[in-house]
């Protein structure tokens, strides 16, 4: 196992790791040292085992997949991370990226680009398919939305009227439809719903319950 990559497994379903598993076990050079759940987990077994490279889902129950990410990267700052998710949002690729991965993939990846992933995390290099490259870009091109900005578009995407979203953020209505002007043109879009639809495809804002 010393001369092995240590790989460690995050994910809430034990199918996924089960096939995450299968794949690098095909690997003579590789070994799953380590599967987790939760973020909780994936800290407590990463200080156990001392992983190579961690595979983590970025949806995890509790802590967030780039929560933990974080989480072990403010213990051990040389962690090497990738992200795997079912979702391709923009905003969700660059926080993860920021939080410290080295790869981000679509669940949907072939097995030799998933190897390629995580040998070259294990080498401290970056990998990033071409789809999330793309998403990225455009990401990273647009302009940035403010902190109000994403207050009011939350708003937005929860139903709420001009009036409520004032009431709510305690800001006059004119206020608010210049938030929302500046909001429509940002992303490039031309009238509210527009922006609602756009907000949730890229990830800006998530629906909540």
């Amino acid at each position: 196992m010393a001369d092995k990559l240590k790989i460690m497994l995050v994910d809430d379903h034990y199918l996924v790791r089960m096939g995450l598993a299968s794949i690098i076990a095909l690997e003579p050079d590789m070994i799953v040292c380590a599967e987790a759940s939760t973020g909780e987990q994936a800290l407590g077994l990463y200080r156990r085992h001392r992983p190579d490279v961690t595979l983590l889902d970025l949806r995890l129950p509790g802590m967030t997949g780039t929560e933990t990410m974080q989480a072990i990267r403010a213990e051990f700052p040389d962690a090497r991370l990738v992200m795997i998710s079912t979702y391709v949002c923009d905003e969700e690729i660059y926080g993860a990226l920021q939080a410290g991965a080295l790869a981000y993939l679509v669940k949907s990846v072939q097995r030799e680009e998933l190897i390629r992933a995580v040998r070259k995390a294990a080498a401290g290099q970056r990998h990033i398919p071409a789809e999330v490259a793309s998403r990225l870009a455009d990401r990273v091109t647009r302009s940035q939305l403010s902190t109000r900005e994403l207050e009011v578009l939350r708003l937005l995407v929860a139903g709420r009227r001009n009036r409520e979203i004032a009431g709510t953020l305690d800001i006059t209505e004119g206020t608010v439809k210049l938030h929302v002007s500046s909001i429509l043109g940002k992303l490039g879009v031309a009238d509210r719903t527009e922006a609602v639809t756009v907000a949730l495809h890229r990830g800006l804002v998530q629906l909540t319950p």
